[in-house]
């Protein structure tokens, strides 16, 4: 931060000079002569502070500490507001103290004089009055750890430390942050260079060990898992896998098993011996693998008689590898392979590393048949991956968790940036965190009344739109971190459900309902799957004025509107509400353009395709739809999700302890291209692929680390990795970066 300030300063000087600025920049000298912040430095600000002390300057000392309250304390947010109480405290006695010990009682004197009516009613004070009095203080008990050295020391370094720890944290304009993202972006860069010639090593050792199987028989190598944390290997280690392999070595040594498994987590570990499957593409098979928890509901292994058993070719003296081996050895692996046969017709269902350990199984066996072989190898990847896939569609970059919230999160959304994240509990608190380089809490708020929706500003990214249940809305500076303004939407209808912000910036959308509770005087009518539906309004706000533009007609009768989203220019708005209608709404025309049955039951989610020329829905029955807008909402493609997929989510406990929570934030996202989309799991999110052959989605990619459902997901196309959120009921938030592959 220091460097950055003078960096900085040197910066303005030049371009006032280059631009003639003269008086400007003689004034700027000026201040920054006077500058009573001293450049965002702790240790001057300690120094001056110390200036006052020893000159016995009070009211300079008492001026400067308020400076400082009101230009730097007051941003902190009240956690830390006895901290700063202390240190007052604390710059108070170090003051008597001094006075006493330069025998000036007249300057002790003169401060209990003008901080009497501050002090005296606080308890820490009261034998503090007896100070200038007492003939030899530093030997009274109470005083006696003041006078000492350590204590001055002590409180100068946790002051100097406390402000530098405010000026690191502290929000700062754009121009202070051009150079830690300039380091930021080299580093990025050097990493990527670092991770593409590795990735360039691999695919020629995999074109040159396919190539050396052309002479022989078909054999060929998986790729080890150690590829997926190859960021976590030197050179020094690829090269030893690579003269390994190279010597035609099939099994590692202990020593350099050992040295592996020290580098990589337990459920990564290299395998023993290489693998035989058909022909892959390099290297992107293996790359997408997730260090997730062990899943027995869709990966499930083959049963025990799918193992192929020895052959007699076994029993001879060379395997298919050409590596001369002894009967005794042979012998000795055909006995493992029957007990490891034996062990696992014992378990049910394994994990994704048992499956490899089974492949292993099968790779031991160098003599059986090619036919043999590829149905065998077929299987197992059928029990990976659920089907044969040529290439995984993306590499998982990085694994984070935000832990800041401590009860189920309603909404999480990514700025437009790309770079910050709002998130929204149960319990009205509301965090803004940004996510490049590391997470960091930005801004922290609660809110005394329960919040229903939140939605980014768009052309303003530092705002933030929150609804409530008591019929209002506040616009929430996150970097002054207080509330705008606060305005009143409807008192006949105070929950607001959904909130969506106009691209263009001129205006947001508000969804309003009734109350839910039974003692509601309003109406609540019966829909067609025999739920109740409560009535709702849709209303047009402008951004500037904050005022009602509008309110659009509902039909057939008013009804509550669960969700809402804009097109790309802001031209559309498409809607999903309780009664099971989507509607599209013309802005411009200010009417809805049509509108069809579209669930059975409430619509959950909805948003526009790519192209535009769709819009995708999830509702209460439990299906994921595709609607062709061109052709009044005819259907393109239906597809039946997993009921964790859709909710209601519901999380149990010890003695019976059930939480349920219906939908309220994004149930589905989309990659940049909308060729992918994330929805919720049990366990963590899921991506599937979208054809566009209108054939059924396929589940590429499972991002798991989850212990509660996830009820809300986000996916950021903003920067060139993209970035998906994944919120769950127990208040933990995963963010997994991906970089797609190229095809």
């Amino acid at each position: 931060m220091t460097s950055a300030v003078e960096l900085t300063d040197d910066l303005v000087r030049e371009y006032l000079t280059f631009r003639g600025f003269t008086n400007t920049l003689k004034f700027f000298e000026a201040d920054i002569k006077t500058d009573k912040e001293k450049g965002l430095r702790g240790d001057r600000i300690v120094e001056q502070l110390m200036q006052f002390i020893h000159s016995f300057d009070l009211n300079g000392m008492l001026e400067y500490w308020a400076y400082l309250e009101r230009r730097l304390f007051s941003r902190l947010e009240d956690v830390y507001r006895p901290t700063i109480h202390k240190l007052k405290t604390s710059l108070f006695r170090y003051y008597l103290v001094y006075t006493v010990q330069t025998s000036r009682t007249d300057k002790a004197h003169d401060f209990f004089q003008k901080q009497a009516v501050e002090l005296q009613n606080q308890a820490e004070w009261k034998e503090w009055f007896s100070l200038p009095f007492l003939p030899t203080p530093e030997g009274n008990p109470t005083f006696a750890t003041y006078f000492s050295r350590q204590w001055a020391d002590t409180f100068t370094v946790s002051l100097h430390n406390f402000l530098s720890v405010l000026f690191q944290c502290m929000p700062v304009p754009t121009i202070l942050n051009f150079d830690a993202e300039f380091q930021r972006i080299i580093h990025v860069q050097e990493d990527n260079d670092v991770l593409r010639h590795k990735l360039f090593a691999l695919q020629s050792e995999t074109q040159r060990t396919r190539k050396e199987g052309d002479d022989g028989p078909l054999v060929h190598h998986k790729l080890p898992p150690y590829v997926s944390n190859m960021d976590r290997l030197g050179d020094s280690e690829l090269k030893m896998m690579s003269s390994q392999r190279n010597a035609g070595v099939s099994v590692q040594s202990p020593k350099s098993s050992g040295f592996l498994s020290s580098l990589l987590p337990q459920s990564k570990k290299p395998p023993t011996k290489p693998t035989l499957q058909p022909p892959v593409s390099p290297p992107t098979q293996n790359m997408a693998v997730l260090p997730i928890k062990k899943e027995t509901t869709n990966n499930q292994l083959p049963k025990p008689k799918e193992v192929p058993t020895v052959t007699k070719e076994a029993r001879g003296p060379q395997n298919v590898l050409g590596v001369p081996g002894s009967t005794d050895a042979i012998l000795v692996r055909q006995r493992r392979v029957l007990e490891r046969k034996e062990l696992l017709s014992k378990a049910s269902s394994q994990s994704i590393e048992k499956k490899s350990e089974m492949v292993d199984i099968e790779c031991d066996v160098r003599t059986e048949p090619q036919s043999d072989l590829g149905d065998v190898t077929t299987k197992a990847s059928n029990a990976t991956s659920g089907g044969d896939k040529a290439e995984q569609p993306f590499i998982v970059l990085s694994q984070d968790e935000y832990g800041e919230h401590h009860s189920s999160i309603m909404h999480c959304r990514v700025d437009c940036s790309g770079r910050r994240v709002a998130s929204l509990d149960v319990d009205g608190v509301i965090k803004v965190w940004s996510i490049d380089g590391f997470m960091q809490t930005k801004a922290s708020s609660i809110s005394k009344s329960a919040l229903l929706s939140l939605e980014w500003a768009t052309k303003r990214d530092r705002l933030l739109l929150l609804g409530s249940e008591v019929g209002t809305v506040r616009l929430y500076d996150t970097e002054a971190k207080k509330t705008l303004c606060e305005i009143g939407i409807a008192e006949d209808m105070p929950r607001i459900l959904s909130l969506a912000c106009n691209p263009s910036g001129t205006s947001f959308v508000c969804s309003a309902a009734a109350p839910s509770s039974p003692c509601n005087i309003d109406p609540v009518f019966s829909g067609d799957n025999g739920g109740n539906q409560v009535p709702g309004k849709l209303l047009l706000w402008d951004t500037k004025t904050m005022k009602q533009q509008l309110q659009y007609f509902l039909e057939p009768v008013p009804i509550a509107i669960n969700c809402t989203s804009f097109n790309h220019n802001g031209n559309l708005l498409v809607t999903g509400a309780a009664d099971g209608f989507i509607r599209l709404f013309d802005m411009q025309q200010h009417q809805c353009a049509m509108s069809w049955k579209a669930h059975k039951g409430e619509v959950y989610s909805v948003d526009f395709s790519y192209d535009e020329n769709a819009v995708y829905s999830i509702g209460e029955d439990g299906k994921f739809i595709q609607w062709d807008i061109h052709k009044s909402g005819q259907k393109v493609l239906e597809y039946l999700l997993p009921s964790d997929a859709t909710g209601p989510f519901m999380l149990s406990g010890y003695s019976g302890y059930k939480q349920v929570q219906f939908p309220r934030g994004r149930l589905f996202a989309f990659d940049s291209e909308g060729n992918y989309m994330l929805t919720c799991s049990s366990t963590g999110g899921v991506i599937y692929k979208l054809n566009s052959d209108g054939s059924a989605m396929e589940s590429c990619l499972s991002l798991g680390g989850h212990r509660a459902p996830v009820v809300t997901v986000d996916w950021s196309t903003a920067v060139e990795c993209g970035t998906c959120l994944t919120a769950s009921m127990d208040g933990k938030i995963r963010l997994t970066t991906l970089l797609a592959q190229k095809s």
